[in-house]
């Protein structure tokens, strides 16, 4: 049976919220920086109130953890633990990187997505991902470097991603430092517009499909990655 679910999302400029309840999908995404935390608990609220529905009957809660905006983050990690304590709902932690490589997947189905989200200070965080069945599945974890195409040419070699054309990108890394992060990489598909941000819906999908773990709200915490320099493959990748 498809769970009952409520996703929200603060980590970087959008503001977003999704409900899944009984084969529908409701959603609410704006781009509204600094405005997250007047803007959150009404979105939530309003899906309720389209769906006919309360948090009591929900299955769990997911939440964009990051990486992101330290503000964002923390504002959405505080809003899930809050609604989560409330009824007693177990939270599901969605990385912000996955959730673009899943949007990306939804919008256009490529075989590999190349994640990477503008982390200020010269910096962004990235990781990559594998189009398996539709479902964005984590071939590197998160890392937070300078931007230049190294940070992009070493997985992709040691990973054995030898068909640039197969592998596409998201988020808004790829805003100002697509020409460095591509100067010595045969040519990827950037991301169009639509897919620079993250949105609650996607965080769904992947919860869905097993590809998040439930942790108490109590034990949750902000993916920060700041101290993260290099790549890192995941094991057995």
């Amino acid at each position: 049976m498809t769970k009952k679910l409520l996703a929200i999302d603060t980590s970087t400029e959008n503001c977003s919220a999704a409900l899944q309840l009984n084969g529908k999908l409701f959603t609410r995404v704006l781009e509204s920086p600094r405005e997250h935390s007047q803007r959150l608990l009404p979105f939530v609220q309003q899906l309720l109130d389209e769906a006919e529905a309360s948090l009591k009957q929900l299955d769990g809660l997911a939440v964009g953890c990051g990486p992101g905006s330290f503000t964002g983050v923390r504002i959405g990690v505080s809003v899930a633990q809050g609604l989560a304590f409330s009824q007693q709902l177990p939270v599901y932690p969605v990385c912000t990187l996955q959730a673009l490589a899943q949007q990306r997947i939804r919008r256009s189905n490529p075989a590999v997505v190349l994640a990477c989200i503008d982390a200020r200070m010269a910096e962004v965080y990235y990781a990559l991902y594998e189009n398996i069945n539709g479902v964005a599945t984590a071939l590197t974890e998160p890392a937070v470097a300078k931007p230049d195409s190294q940070l992009l040419k070493q997985p992709l070699a040691e990973l054995k991603v030898t068909d640039y054309g197969r592998v596409a990108t998201a988020g808004s890394g790829w805003d100002n430092y697509a020409d460095i992060l591509l100067a010595e990489l045969p040519m990827i598909t950037v991301s169009d517009q639509l897919c620079r941000l993250p949105e609650a819906q996607d965080m769904l999908a992947l919860v869905t499909a097993g590809q998040v773990q439930a942790v108490d709200a109590s034990e949750l915490e902000p993916l920060y990655v700041r101290n993260e320099v290099t790549w890192k493959k995941l094991p057995g990748r």
